[in-house]
Formats: structure tokens, C-alpha cells, sequence
């Protein structure tokens, strides 16, 4: 029987809004595999979730008798996975005061669950040991962990199998780290693996002309289209399109920047559509560290970063041309035209660009979900109805423009 392993949400989930608005943590997409798909593949494990009770129904909880739970916002590495299997019954890890993994029987979750705690657990701390934890805590941390994430999954996915074999109209450097799975399809391409690993899913294609330096993670069905310059640590997510030059970037799932244009240090959700010569900023021009809008600080935070671009939510679009600046924040379903910089924080449900923005209503917003999903073969259902229209509603007050009606 595979080992049950629950990924639990802790209050990072605010802060990597605005792309947990339509998914837990653990579904965030950080090198080739998701983070709850990384655990999988450690444990041979079957996992499920605790997380935001308006996303429970879509991403429900399920308990064994025997279960680990770990905290969605850590990263497998070596020292942790093997401390993780070495848990007992009534064991934990602990990051100071924060779980990070715990081994705990069902009525044990029950009182968890309960709030009444679990105190007969005995904690191992590991927050010295600064090997042990890697952690996706803001949405930047996507796209700065993506090169080792890339690197680690491509281990684990490959090790002990043979690529499927790679046209002699390719130019390539360090061959035998460039992966394609069954069905990917790659012709009179250029492609650098000597900085990182290729890895070319299911189905996926590389057409005439792609230059790709490594890291690249393609996953099923994704496309890169004729031309594209790929300066590495980059994932397209499964069904993505990509074209023009993207750099350090993470595409989490059918999303499209299919035309000319530069996508760099940023991270788009699902379903999102960048117009022909959409750019994106990721460095400013007096080259200071870059502020990001924070949900959880209610103001633009400091990140850190010089390089840091576009952090974009699920099913938002942008027209032609679309011009943003750096460390530009874009929450789900927002559609940004016209010409000149909008501003770096744009809410849910904009409609508009530099010029204003007035509110997407529901409807219309829920209409074009439908027909953008329904060209996947993939349906709009009354749960994802749901969690759109309580994003819609619980985001109102961002949309200042409503407010000063």
C-alpha cells in the first residue's frame, strides 16, 4: 500500500496570492513537477490536502490510519527526505515553531483538525541546519528555486531510463543531459544542455529554429514555437505555448505567450494568454532591489531581488503590445489592453490598462473561461464556477474604482 501523505497550507498561502487564489500551495509547479508531485515520486506516496475551505471541494482531504503531513510550502531535498522516513509514530519536524512534517495516526489528525492539538508529539528541530529546509514562501521563490528544482526532478524522473532518440537535424551540446519522452518532437533546433538539463515531456514539441539553453522543463503537450530563444531555468507547464525570449520564467499550466516578446524572473497560473509583443520588465532601469505587491503586508514589499518581473493569477490575458513594468503583480481573470505602462499592481477582475480599469463582470469573465478551457477538451465545472465567482467577490476591495462609486 503507498504511504498517505496530506500537504497542509500554512499562512503562506496569503502570501503567494495571487497565485494560490485558485490552488493550494502544494499544486504550485516548481521545476518539471508540482510540489505535491515531487513528494509522490520521493515517497511512492499518495497524496491529498488541507487547505482554504472555499478550495476543499476540488482539492478534498484523505485519510489513512497511518499518515504523514507535510507542510506544502517545503521543498524535498536528501536530509529531509531521509529524516521524513525515519518518522515514528507521534513524531515531528519542526522549523522553530512551524511544522514542517509530521507522522500522525487518524484520530490524532481528528484533534488537529479539531484545534485541540496534538501534544503528545515529540518534535525534532531543524532550523539550524540550513542544508535541510528549502522553502516556496512568496511567489518569487518559484522562479528563484527553479533551476535546482529542474535539476532534482530531472534525476528522479529520467534516472534509470533511456531518452527516446533525439533527430540529427538538432544541434546539441552535453546530449546526455537532454530527455524526451514519448511523442515529444524536436527538429532543426539548437540546444545547450551544458548549464542545466533539457527535459521534452509527453507529446511536447520544440518546432524549427528553437535556440534553448538549459534549464528547460517542457512539460506534456507543450509547444515552443518557431524561433524561440530560451535563456534557461525555465518550465513550460503542461499544454503551454511559448514564443519569442523567455528567461527564468514558469508557464504552471495552458498557458499561451505564443508571439514575439520577453517573459523574464516571472510566473504565470493557468490559463493565461500574453498577446503578440506583450514585455515584461525584470530589471529597473536604476537597477534597485524590486518591490512586488504583498496580500499579506497590503503594500509593495521588498523582495530582495534586482531581477524580478511578472507574477500573473489564473485565466488573466493581456492584448497587444501590452508593456509592464518590473515586479508587476497581476491577479486572475484580469484583461489589460492599450497603450502605455499599467500600474504594478492590478487586481482581479480588471478590465482596462494604463488609461483605467473598470470591473470584468462575472459573467462575461465565466463565458470566456468556458471557451478558453473548452478548446483543451476540458470543462469549466460548477466547482471551479465556485471558486471563480468567491475570488470575484472577496476581491472587490481592491477594485478601488467600485469602491469610489
Amino acid at each position: 500500500m503507498k504511504t498517505n501523505i496530506i500537504l497542509f497550507d500554512d499562512d503562506n498561502w496569503e502570501a503567494l496570492l495571487p497565485l494560490t487564489f485558485t490552488r493550494p500551495i502544494c499544486e504550485l509547479r516548481v521545476g518539471i513537477l508540482t510540489i505535491k508531485e515531487k513528494w509522490e515520486h520521493h515517497l511512492e506516496a499518495s497524496g491529498s490536502y488541507i487547505t482554504q475551505d472555499f478550495l476543499s471541494e476540488k482539492f478534498p482531504i484523505h485519510i489513512e490510519e497511518d499518515n504523514l503531513i507535510i507542510n506544502s510550502t517545503v521543498l524535498p531535498t536528501p536530509k529531509l527526505l531521509k529524516l521524513i522516513k525515519q518518522l515514528g509514530a507521534n513524531e515531528a519536524i519542526l522549523e522553530g515553531d512551524e511544522l514542517l512534517a509530521a507522522r500522525l495516526t487518524r484520530d490524532q489528525f481528528d484533534s488537529l483538525i479539531d484545534d485541540k492539538g496534538v501534544t503528545e508529539l515529540e518534535g525534532i528541530d531543524v532550523s539550524k541546519d540550513t542544508n535541510l529546509i528549502r522553502r516556496v514562501i512568496r511567489p518569487y521563490d518559484i522562479f528563484t528555486h527553479n533551476d535546482v528544482e529542474i535539476k532534482n526532478d530531472f534525476a528522479i524522473l529520467t534516472r534509470g531510463r533511456q531518452s527516446q532518440p533525439l533527430s540529427d537535424t538538432n544541434t546539441v551540446i552535453n546530449p546526455l543531459d537532454v530527455f524526451l519522452e514519448e511523442g515529444a518532437s524536436v527538429e532543426c533546433a539548437i540546444l545547450n544542455a551544458t548549464t542545466g538539463p533539457i527535459y521534452v515531456g509527453k507529446n511536447a514539441t520544440i518546432m524549427e529554429g528553437g535556440v534553448v539553453r538549459g534549464a528547460l522543463a517542457m512539460c506534456e503537450g507543450s509547444v515552443l514555437k518557431m524561433g524561440s530563444k530560451i535563456y534557461g531555468a525555465t518550465t513550460l507547464g503542461p499544454y503551454s505555448k511559448v514564443g519569442g525570449e523567455v528567461n527564468n520564467s514558469v508557464l504552471t499550466g495552458y498557458s499561451n505567450k505564443g508571439h514575439e516578446g520577453f517573459l523574464g524572473n516571472s510566473v504565470l497560473g493557468e490559463w493565461c494568454n500574453l498577446g503578440a509583443d506583450t514585455n515584461t520588465s525584470n530589471l529597473k532601469n536604476n537597477y534597485d532591489e524590486v518591490k512586488l505587491w504583498s496580500y499579506e503586508e497590503q503594500r509593495f514589499d521588498k523582495t530582495g531581488l534586482q531581477f524580478c518581473g511578472l507574477i500573473m493569477g489564473d485565466h488573466s490575458k493581456t492584448g497587444i503590445n501590452t508593456m509592464f513594468n518590473t515586479g508587476s503583480v497581476v491577479g486572475v481573470n484580469a484583461n489589460i489592453f492599450g497603450s502605455g505602462y499599467p500600474r504594478n499592481y492590478i487586481p482581479s477582475y480588471a478590465w482596462g490598462g494604463a488609461s483605467g480599469f473598470k470591473t470584468y463582470l462575472l459573467k462575461k469573465s465565466l463565458e470566456t473561461a468556458e471557451k478558453v478551457m473548452a478548446r483543451r477538451n476540458i470543462p469549466l465545472t460548477e466547482l471551479d464556477r465556485s471558486i471563480l465567482e468567491h475570488i470575484f467577490l472577496n476581491t472587490s476591495k481592491y477594485r478601488i474604482w467600485e469602491n469610489a462609486v
